[in-house]
């Protein structure tokens, strides 16, 4: 899995972060390194939220092995 994140410095000083390919993955933090760390949290909980409503995730496709 290797989710790609975009980054820039606003106008206004604060930072913005997204993950391009999970929608809803935007946020702003004062810092550079603020943005990061919100914008992975929060992309981790779209993903978690998808696999909870039985959607296909495939960023994380390779990421579980089931063994019984």
């Amino acid at each position: 899995m290797n989710l790609q994140i975009e980054i820039e410095k606003e106008e206004d000083g604060r930072w913005i972060a997204e993950v391009p390919s999970l929608p809803g993955a935007l946020v702003y933090g004062q810092t550079y390194e603020e943005a990061i760390a919100h914008v992975k949290a929060l992309a981790l909980r779209i993903l978690a939220d998808r696999i909870e409503n039985g959607e296909e995730v495939s960023q994380i496709l390779n990421v579980f092995a089931v063994v019984s």
